[in-house]
């Protein structure tokens, strides 16, 4: 049976002792995903190992964390993709450290709530259906696939230095929304966005890129929201008043 060494940072907040890695080896198999060997130790070596996981599948998120030096979904992750015989497990960045690999998300969540992340039609609701053609479908391509994991927030220099920066998975759904033919509040929705903790606070480094799990383009979406918002403010009707 082939093995591979699992080195996993652990750290309980409850307890006044400091952060360390703690390597553990496991037997793996053709088709083993990381997610399922973190499983194995829990269930066989040690079952205070803390860690979120839920689908299994790669749609809920849960499983994001600092595999090998990449954020990727534990679940999605194959082990004999990993290069090295050694697998070097991290939680995700910029947010409190709960215990081991779980992290606390509220002020992650605190921020998508304050998109509003839902529809704003401005209208009453037909007797049916908001219409959508096709073509106003095909704009949210690559917008609405987004699973909220974080890693992209995770990865992001802004969001270390500047914690109230919104950040790219946040922007990415307000370009879903504006870029929506059946949501109304776009006006809104820049004017949340253009301020300090907004768009134009990102480095456009690219890392969120890199780094998502469904290979979707979040530096895209925010300069799509930085034109958007000089449009509205410094368009030439305006320029010229």
């Amino acid at each position: 049976m082939d093995t591979r060494t699992y080195k996993i940072f652990r750290y309980d907040s409850s307890k006044n002792e400091k952060p360390k890695f703690r390597s553990f080896e496991i037997p793996v198999e053709k088709g083993m995903t990381v997610l399922e060997g973190l499983i194995y130790i829990q269930d066989n070596i040690d079952g205070s190992l803390a860690f979120r996981s839920s689908c299994r599948a790669g749609v809920c998120g849960s499983c994001a964390m600092h595999i090998n030096g990449k954020y990727r979904l534990a679940c999605e992750t194959q082990i004999y993709s990993l290069k090295s015989k050694t697998v070097t497990i991290r939680p995700m960045a910029h947010l409190k450290v709960i215990k081991d690999l779980f992290v606390d998300l509220e002020p992650f969540w605190e921020k998508y709530k304050l998109i509003k992340p839902f529809l704003q039609p401005g209208e009453p609701p037909p007797e049916r259906e908001r219409i959508q053609t096709a073509d106003d479908r095909l704009r949210l391509e690559g917008l609405i696939d987004c699973i909220l994991c974080g890693a992209c927030q995770a990865s992001c220099t802004v969001c270390e230095t500047h914690p109230e920066y919104l950040g790219p998975a946040i922007l990415l759904k307000v370009n879903r929304f504006v870029e929506d033919s059946r949501d109304n509040a776009a006006d809104e929705r820049l004017e949340e966005v253009s301020g300090f903790n907004g768009v134009f606070r990102c480095h456009t480094i690219f890392n969120c890129q890199e780094v998502c799990p469904k290979e979707l383009d979040p530096t895209g979406s925010i300069a799509n929201l930085k034109r958007k918002i000089i449009k509205k403010k410094f368009g030439p009707a305006k320029l010229y008043k």
